[in-house]
């Protein structure tokens, strides 16, 4: 019908004309929740997709490849995989991380056989100058792809100097690779060169196979499995480049990572759905006796429902179409100037494209109107329910949030919420816990009216005890006590928005404390020292451990080394950390938690991490078997100790049974203990002034806690970001809500003026109950986010990254944000109520009729 068209266009305009600051924080919440959640999606899926692409790349043609369960395994395989009757051409593949010795970082050099390679991954074969073929065989000639030249600021014919133990390699730039990705730092050299420069001998990486044609590659990977693994037990693996278990790997990497910035994103869609039900409960309120004539001259109640819907659904429609195109904007944005890595780590050295998934789109709109729907239900079924003959009198505002003061419903939210918080994972995430988090806030946030009710008829009793009782004082928490709809409305902001920013507050704080104290059990050492620069090529002999320790100065010195050992094909690697432990005394070392356990005699000892016991099933008495030395050795857990370091788990063994296994003497890192009375400045002077001291780096505990607390904030940042934007649409929020209902009170402060009251004691009585709302609602808040926070730090971030971590709060935070919050209160309330007065008492007193 044309009539009830023009009615509805003319009744949704007049809204947001009346109240347009409103309407513009509800789409801002909504458009800031769905833009996060969507640009994280499309950040994660273009650095999955690259990161895959790119390992694609490098597999070639490859049907087959066979790798170690250690880094490296002995080339003695090859003959047998190169003969085998249904391959054919196997092409062995050597990899190292290469240390640069002029500059942080390390290059990736893969290792090929020129003649071999081309058959399977030709774009890896380098390209050589003209008359100059055999380069592609030179012991001292590499290849770069762009993004590596790039980085490295070289050119072909150049000299790159690399790390080797604690001395260096140099090798020429020969020239580009046949074809790398964008943003994929590697090089390209002879294997057997390789082997040789950089001590690798007899080692390879893995062995690439191409099948015959006919072969099938999915019975033939079973059939060379099992024969592996009757004649090399616990060595090797055999799958198919980017198959499911490598899938499962990369996902796994980041997944809890991608997940958790998700939800966080999703927090600001929450805050948006509450703007939303403020927002419209608010106009049905103050349109109350409107809708009421409106039903009196015809209107059908399911015609005023959709009206109040489509209202609601057109901030939900603004803010997704808002949301999803700044989420592709602030994706693209993040994608080009910081990688896909986000700040984590996950994906480095690569430069995905973002690109758009309308499906993902779709969902991420329908997830902005559906909140804001969501937001607008109960608004606009009370307005189609309320009877024309009571609603269209004056006064009869609080009826209508009558039915927000039942109980039972947030008593069962917060029942279902304690019972969620003791659920296990699914799917190694932590859904319940998630869900246990959204009906605190929903229950929380329901208990409002019957909490402000309790609360302020308290105060209001014990103000009225006082001899002389303050008049405002008395009449302001009158009204909030006999108002407790209203005023929960305004209380649910300050509640959602501030609980939160306490529950994600004390989680950071909590996690960063956490690490700062692990670490500095951990680096009980004076000094530590490792070759120069990153990568895995860098090393100190047995002989230059000797020297280190005997150097002046040095009182004490022990030694670690570490390796990456794959125990399940679709995770990513463990790191076993061979360091000299005190069987006596392991907690001087490591942080242990939980439960220990006596160790056998003639066992070998172990301690795993937090993620051991989650992930492979590791327990504390029992014996884990590791793939060391070419074989399956058995280890006692002894223990358990806490490491940040390592998400995918860790293995913690003594230096001498390390040793004993593999027959490495080399270790990777070393800490010294200065002598009584010996300076730490004269001690690295004597370091550097060994024959290999120019290969050496140098560093203090204090400067590891340091580079590693920033290293954390850069991880941090997204979620600080997130953070801040949702204190910001919180305090928004909370300032619409107040300016709302202080305008929407003009006829009451009309008959204010008209008994006696003067236009300053209105001001602090709106000033009053600002304070009085903003406290109360901080004050549930920080109980709702002290609990919420126990979920976080109990439940979800040992489901997430399989580790714990001590309760912290940081107290000047939220205190800070609380006194900004009471303040914005009393600051909106103050400036709402000027421009209610500004009518004029008689003017104010007509409108109500």
């Amino acid at each position: 019908m044309p009539g009830l068209r023009i009615l509805s266009r003319w009744l949704l305009l007049g809204e947001w004309r009346a109240h347009p600051v409103r309407a513009l924080v509800a789409i801002a919440a909504i458009a800031v929740g769905v833009a996060m959640g969507f640009a994280i999606h499309l950040i994660n899926a273009a650095a999955f997709n690259e990161f895959s692409a790119a390992v694609k790349s490098l597999s070639g043609q490859a049907d087959i490849q066979v790798a170690g369960r250690e880094p490296l395994f002995d080339e003695a395989v090859y003959p047998r995989l190169a003969t085998h009757p249904s391959v054919a051409v196997a092409s062995p593949v050597l990899e190292v991380a290469a240390g640069l010795a002029s500059q942080e970082g390390a290059l990736r050099i893969i290792g090929i056989d020129a003649f071999r390679a081309g058959f399977i991954a030709p774009d890896l074969v380098g390209v050589a100058e003209e008359g100059r073929i055999t380069d592609v065989l030179a012991d001292d000639a590499l290849f770069l792809s762009p993004a590596a030249q790039a980085w490295l600021g070289v050119r072909t014919g150049a000299t790159l100097r690399l790390r080797a133990g604690t001395g260096e390699v140099a090798l020429r730039v020969a020239g580009p690779i046949q074809r790398a990705r964008s943003g994929q730092r590697l090089a390209v050299m002879d294997i057997g060169a390789l082997q040789w420069r950089f001590q690798r001998l007899g080692q390879l990486t893995r062995v690439d196979l191409k099948l015959r044609d006919g072969v099938d590659r999915a019975a033939f990977r079973k059939r060379l499995a099992a024969e592996l693994e009757r004649d090399y037990p616990g060595r090797f693996t055999v799958g198919q480049p980017n198959d499911a278990d490598q899938a499962s790997r990369t996902d796994n990497m980041s997944r809890a990572y991608r997940v958790n910035l998700t939800v966080l994103a999703l927090v600001a869609l929450f805050t948006g759905a509450f703007l939303v039900f403020s927002t419209q409960a608010l106009s049905v309120m103050r349109r109350r006796s409107q809708f009421a004539l409106l039903r009196v001259l015809g209107l059908e109640r399911g015609q005023l429902l959709r009206q109040v819907l489509l209202e609601g659904g057109s901030l939900g429609v603004a803010g997704a179409l808002l949301g999803v195109a700044g989420g592709y904007a602030f994706a693209a944005l993040a994608l080009h100037y910081f990688g896909g890595d986000l700040g984590a780590g996950y994906f480095p050295g690569i430069r995905p494209q973002v690109q758009f998934t309308p499906v993902a789109a779709a969902v991420f709109f329908a997830l902005g109107l559906g909140v804001a729907l969501l937001g607008c239900a109960a608004p606009a079924w009370e307005a189609a329910r309320a009877r024309p003959a009571v609603a269209i009198k004056s006064g009869a505002d609080e009826g209508a949030l009558a039915r927000l003061a039942r109980v039972w419903p947030s008593l069962l939210c917060l029942l279902l919420a304690a019972a969620f918080a003791f659920a296990p994972p699914v799917f190694e995430l932590p859904l319940f816990g998630y869900f246990a988090i959204a009906l605190l806030l929903v229950g929380g946030i329901g208990l409002m009216p019957r909490f402000a009710a309790l609360a302020f008829r308290a105060l209001e009793a014990g103000v009225l005890r006082l001899r002389r009782a303050p008049p405002v004082l008395t009449l302001s928490l009158a009204r909030l006590a006999n108002a407790p709809g209203q005023a929960s409305i305004a209380l649910g902001g300050v509640l959602a928005s501030f609980s939160l920013m306490v529950a994600m507050g004390i989680m950071v704080a909590s996690f960063r404390v956490s690490v700062d104290d692990w670490m500095g059990h951990i680096l009980p050492a004076d000094l530590y020292v490792r070759t120069a620069d990153g990568g895995n090529t860098g090393f100190l002999s047995p002989q230059q451990q000797a020297a280190l320790a005997a150097a002046p100065g040095v009182a004490q010195a022990q030694f670690l080394r570490t390796r990456r050992v794959s125990l399940d094909a679709g995770r990513p690697p463990v790191v076993v950390i061979a360091r000299d432990i005190d069987l006596r005394d392991p907690g001087r070392l490591l942080y242990l938690v939980g439960d220990t356990a006596a160790v056998p005699a003639g066992a070998r000892p172990a301690w795993v991490s937090e993620a051991m016991l989650d992930l492979y099933g590791a327990r504390v008495g029992e014996v884990l078997r590791l793939p060391l030395g070419g074989a399956p050795a058995d280890f006692f857990v002894a223990g358990v100790w806490r490491d940040y370091a390592n998400q995918s788990g860790s293995v913690v063994m003594r230096l001498a049974d390390y040793r004993a296994l593999t027959g490495e003497g080399e270790v990777s890192d070393a800490a010294l203990w200065a002598a009584r009375g010996a300076s730490l400045d004269a001690l690295e002077q004597g370091l550097r002034a060994l024959p290999f001291g120019a290969g050496l780096r140098t560093m203090r505990p204090g400067d590891i806690r340091a580079m590693s607390l920033k290293i954390f904030d850069r991880s941090f940042a997204v979620t600080y970001l997130l953070e801040a934007i949702a204190i910001a649409i919180g305090l928004s929020g909370v300032a619409a809500s107040f300016s709302a209902q202080t305008l929407a009170r003009a006829r009451e402060f009309g008959m204010l003026r008209h008994v006696g009251v003067t236009r300053g004691q209105v001001y602090r009585l709106l000033a009053f109950e600002g304070g009085l709302l903003a406290s109360l609602g901080v004050a549930g808040g920080f109980a709702l986010g002290l609990v919420i926070s126990l979920i976080l730090v109990y439940v979800v971030n040992p489901q997430s990254f399989h580790w714990t971590m001590q309760l912290h709060l940081p107290w000047p935070l939220l205190g800070s944000v609380a006194a900004v919050l009471v303040a914005a209160s009393v600051a909106t309330a103050l400036v709402s109520g000027r421009y209610a007065l500004s009518g004029g008492p008689v003017r104010a007193v007509r409108e109500d009729w």
